[in-house]
């Protein structure tokens, strides 16, 4: 990790400006990186689940917002999504940290905590507590995995 302090704001909702910047990560990495349809990436769950910013302090106190995640509650436990890094910004800890407190604040309910990983990220879910279940399935035409957490 660099020496650069963070901190995560943590929103509900569509309508709060924090969401928009969640949601300006969001765009760069899977609407214009990964060309997924905005129609498929902002969706009706967005305003029924709880958004994690993560900003970076900047040497001239300007904040950066560099990386995102959601929960939300449906029918089989606590599913996260939408966690997204800038590309400047990954393999610098910042995506573990968005995790860690999405687990830290969803592990109270004691559901099931699961998400659908892109083949890519698997890993790193591995390496944090997740296990993959079922077979691969294509979502936005991108391979992914079932994934549970296992504490």
């Amino acid at each position: 990790m660099n020496n650069y302090k963070y901190i995560i704001v943590k929103t509900f909702g569509n309508k709060t400006n924090d969401f928009l910047k969640c949601l300006l990560i969001r765009r760069k990495v899977f609407i214009e990186e990964q060309c997924i349809s905005e129609d498929i990436e902002v969706d009706d769950h967005d305003q029924h689940s709880y958004h994690y910013l993560l900003l970076v302090n900047q040497s001239d106190e300007k904040q950066i917002p560099v990386a995102t995640g959601r929960w939300r509650i449906t029918e089989k436990g606590i599913k996260l999504e939408r966690f997204a890094v800038l590309k400047d910004y990954r393999n610098m800890g910042y995506g573990k940290h968005i995790l860690d407190n999405i687990l830290s604040d969803t592990m109270v309910f004691n559901k099931t905590i699961y998400l659908h990983s892109q083949e890519t990220a698997v890993n790193f879910y591995l390496k944090n507590g997740f296990k993959i279940e079922g077979e691969p399935f294509l979502e936005a035409n991108i391979k992914h995995y079932k994934m549970v957490f296992k504490s």
